[in-house]
């Protein structure tokens, strides 16, 4: 059902991958999430279909210095005992391959704990966040506006931590917000309950495509109310079997 305030705007949309780095998704990395490296496939479709249309890309990071300066409280003991997690310089820190515009793209992490963002191609950013949400203590937010964003879809790592925290803050900001339910890990059920009593609608790698307009075919334009994918089919790509 469209709702005013809620239904994500395709037109108005933005791509926010979060912690998508080799230090917590790869196999045998300090601090790899489980379930990460699985949905990685998922979230290079939702990356191909956004860049196809050429809407706003920002990836967001976690950049840990080796004197734990900059670290949450709950981190901070761990890297300053000496783990190297997402440590500035070093491959960890890096997006993953597959994810990246260019493979040889290499973050600029003094920039990055500046505040700068760091554009890695046309319409595609990476950005810093000092703690979990990616609006706290960042250039989010006015970026956002700048470039007419009145809609973020959500891919990435660890759902309960940084994802959650960053949906939320996003909403407090009044976007309507997008969650792509197969480019996330650390996902559960009542979590995506819980979104959606805020309004937040999922979707899934499939469909985004589509949603965006790239590639839509008739039946998927007809399905498109309002400038969104109607309540039964987001149902329907969610789940499959669902019926109608």
């Amino acid at each position: 059902m469209h709702d005013p305030y809620t239904t994500p705007e395709p037109s108005r949309a933005a791509l926010i991958t979060i912690d998508t780095q080799n230090d917590f998704v790869l196999d045998g990395a300090p601090a790899r999430v489980a379930g990460t490296l699985e949905v990685i496939p998922a979230i290079k479709r939702t990356l191909a279909a956004f860049r196809a249309a050429r809407r706003p890309i920002i990836h967001v990071v976690r950049l840990y210095k080796a004197d734990g300066s900059n670290v949450d409280a709950c981190r901070r003991r761990l890297i300053e005992s000496g783990a190297s997690i997402a440590r500035p310089g070093t491959p960890g820190a890096e997006l993953v391959d597959d994810l990246k515009p260019d493979v040889s793209a290499r973050l600029d992490a003094p920039g990055l704990l500046a505040g700068a963002l760091q554009e890695l191609a046309p319409h595609e950013w990476v950005l810093y966040k000092p703690r979990w949400s990616a609006f706290h203590g960042t250039a989010l937010d006015p970026k956002l506006r700048e470039l007419g964003v009145t809609t973020i879809v959500m891919t990435g790592c660890n759902f309960p931590n940084c994802p959650r925290s960053t949906i939320y803050d996003a909403s407090n900001r009044d976007y309507r917000i997008a969650l792509v339910s197969d480019a996330m890990s650390g996902l559960y059920d009542r979590g995506v309950q819980e979104l959606a009593g805020i309004g937040v609608v999922s979707l899934s790698s499939e469909q985004v495509a589509s949603w965006l307009g790239a590639g839509s075919s008739p039946l998927q334009r007809r399905e498109r109310a309002d400038g969104v994918f109607s309540g039964a089919s987001i149902d329907r790509a969610v789940h499959p079997g669902a019926s109608a």
